[in-house]
This record gives structure tokens, sequence and C-alpha cells, in this order.
């Protein structure tokens, strides 16, 4: 250690108040992080790129500072897919730090890993108040049935209004409007279901049919049309 010499020709003084860190909560219990294995828990971060084409949902299981399990969600640029790919290899296993300072491809991932951090090391997790974290494995049932990210997508103009494409349900196939012109249901088809059942042999044909269902006051629709088409 190298020290200037007006540092050096000072007299020593010393330091009587001693304050720890203050303890953060992490996983039901109240941690005084010193070390970077002293970190815990599961959360989620949002982030995005320079141009904001697109963003990025990232969400990781931390125990004792090493990444467990990570789940990349990206929205609005192809690239990001790739990225997103490559991000899911690297972030396991590494520490929060090591996450931090390390190249997730994709500048929106990147950003994500530093919101998220920042509640990690704060003590701001989801799992902050639970007794021993939630179990790995719990990022991927965030997800839910069939696996599919909740994704809304939603289209509207001035010429010609308002259009449905996405919804936590799944793909909207067709909206319904009334008689004032106004949209007053939807009818989608839950594509993770569907997939689900054509990979155990039931007939495209029939899977699809058998994971249709409709939102709102689809039946009593005065017209019916294909938001993408019509």
């Amino acid at each position: 250690m190298q020290y200037s010499r007006e540092l050096d020709e000072m007299v020593c003084v010393k330091k009587g108040a001693d304050h720890p860190p203050a303890a953060i909560p992490e996983e039901g219990r109240w941690v005084r992080a010193k070390e970077i294995r002293d970190i815990a828990g599961l959360t989620h971060g949002v982030g995005w790129c320079a141009p904001q084409q697109g963003a990025c949902k990232l969400t990781l299981n931390v125990k004792a500072g090493i990444i467990e399990e990570a789940l990349v969600e990206t929205i609005g640029c192809s690239g990001m897919t790739h990225s997103a790919a490559m991000a899911a290899e690297i972030l396991p296993g590494k520490t929060i730090l090591e996450a931090l300072n390390s190249d997730l491809v994709c500048d929106a991932i990147n950003t994500a890993m530093r919101e998220l951090f920042l509640q990690i090391v704060y003590g701001r997790t989801q799992s902050a108040f639970s007794e021993d974290g939630l179990v790995i494995g719990a990022g991927l049932e965030d997800l839910g049935k069939g696996l599919r990210s909740q994704v809304g997508t939603m289209y509207g103009s001035k010429a010609k209004g308002p259009r449905y494409l996405e919804m936590a349900e799944g793909y909207v196939t067709k909206i319904a409007i009334d008689e004032d012109g106004e949209i007053i249901g939807y009818q989608f088809v839950s594509v993770g279901k569907m997939m689900d059942a054509i990979k155990k042999g039931v007939d495209p044909k029939e899977a699809y049919e058998k994971n249709i269902g409709t939102y709102g006051r689809f039946a009593q629709a005065v017209q019916v049309i294909d938001p993408r088409h019509q």
C-alpha cells in the first residue's frame, strides 16, 4: 500500500465508532452482508437497449452469492432472442458480481442485470421475507402452463382504431365488435397448451380447436373480425 507523504506524516487518530453494515432481509433472515456469499434471493429486473428498440425481463435465483437459475425474456428485437439464448448459458454458476461485469451480449440484458443487481444487494427481492427463499426452479414456474412468457401485443391507429393481437390467455384470433363499433371481447388460442397436445400425439387441427377460448361478451358480437387482416 502506498501513501502520500502528506498523509504519512499525519498524526494517527484511533477510530472510535465501528458501525457494521445495515441488516437487509434475505429469505426470511436479517443479514449483514459483507461478502458475495452473504447474498441470496429471487427477483426480477427490466432493462432496455440504447435505441430502446427492445426490452428484457431478467429473473435470477441467487443462493450464497451464486446464480442458480436464470430466466431471460426479451421482446421487440429479433437479435435479442439469440442474445437471450447466450445469456441463459452465461449466467448460471456465476456470482452476482461476475454476472454484473459479464458481457451478456445485449444492452437490454446487461441493463436488466444492473437493475436486478441493485435490488438483490439491497435486499429488495421477491423472496426477502420468504423463509429459505424460493426453490431452484421457481423462476421457470413463473411462466405457468405451457412455459410461455406473458406477452401483451396491441396495436392502434387513429384511422382504424385498436387491434388486440396477443393477450395473457394466448394468441388472439378474432375480436368481437358491438353495434357501436367497440371491442367487447375476443377469441384466442392457447398456444402453449395446443403445442403440448400436439407433442402428445393429438392431431394438430383437433389440438387447435380444443384450445380455443373466448373472453368478454364475444357471443354478443354484431361483427367479428381478424385483427391481423381486417
